[in-house]
């Protein structure tokens, strides 16, 4: 008996902590790897520019939480998802005590629901052109970023980037833009050709020239095959 009223008055006589989840969500458009962020609404920082998120509700899993974040935000379902880093410093944020759970995705940006994204005055900015954000939501995107490299290395990220259908060049732009640096097309074009996880088809996009690129599309059930065998992706 004086376990149980020692169990209960360990919970209820412990200070409560807000928990809450932050997306950081990747997207590629016109050559440039790009991230979608949002004016904050409310104070501190009102009208500041800051990553998507939420406080987490105390019947709802972190998981479902940040799914429901990027479907509010996006309208989006069922895109890649993954857990990144907790941040809980004590005074990171000044409205209260908030330990956050940062997640991030891969998204088409073409995918998006325009209407939904506008709605709450969001929007796309290169990496190289990020504007100051609130918080510790910078040192979010620059871990985000880093992930997201190691990433390439279990994970052609184009499958969740590019439109189904792309061309070699808007490959290479992608992985180009990610590095932040100049990478060999041969090379590249070398390393691509050797997984094996690409179709090419019997289309061309002419939008950029008479003679045109050829079209491809991602082989994923090759992808799965090497995936299984623990092969390097990194380019």
């Amino acid at each position: 008996m004086l376990e149980e009223v020692q169990l209960s008055t360990f919970y209820t006589d412990n200070e409560k902590l807000l928990v809450a989840v932050d997306s950081v969500i990747f997207g590629y458009e016109d050559g440039q790897m790009k991230l979608l962020l949002f004016k904050r609404k409310i104070e501190p920082f009102k009208d500041k520019w800051s990553l998507i998120g939420r406080f987490v509700s105390p019947k709802e899993d972190i998981r479902e939480a940040a799914s429901s974040v990027l479907y509010d935000y996006t309208g989006l379902k069922n895109i890649f998802l993954e857990q990144l880093f907790t941040f809980g410093k004590v005074f990171r944020d000044p409205g209260s005590r908030v330990i956050s759970i940062v997640y991030y995705s891969l998204t088409r940006i073409n995918d998006f629901e325009k209407k939904v994204v506008e709605k709450y005055d969001s929007k796309w900015f290169s990496l190289n052109e990020i504007p100051e954000l609130v918080l510790d939501h910078s040192e979010m995107v620059s871990k985000a970023r880093m992930k997201l490299i190691e990433k390439t290395q279990q994970y052609p990220i184009g499958i969740d980037l590019l439109p189904e259908k792309f061309t070699m060049p808007q490959l290479f732009n992608l992985y180009q833009s990610l590095y932040d640096r100049k990478l060999d097309d041969r090379n590249f074009r070398k390393k691509i050709e050797g997984m094996n996880i690409l179709k090419k088809l019997n289309e061309k996009d002419k939008r950029t020239s008479k003679k045109g690129a050829f079209l491809y599309k991602f082989d994923k059930k090759k992808y799965n095959q090497l995936l299984k065998k623990g092969y390097d992706f990194r380019i």
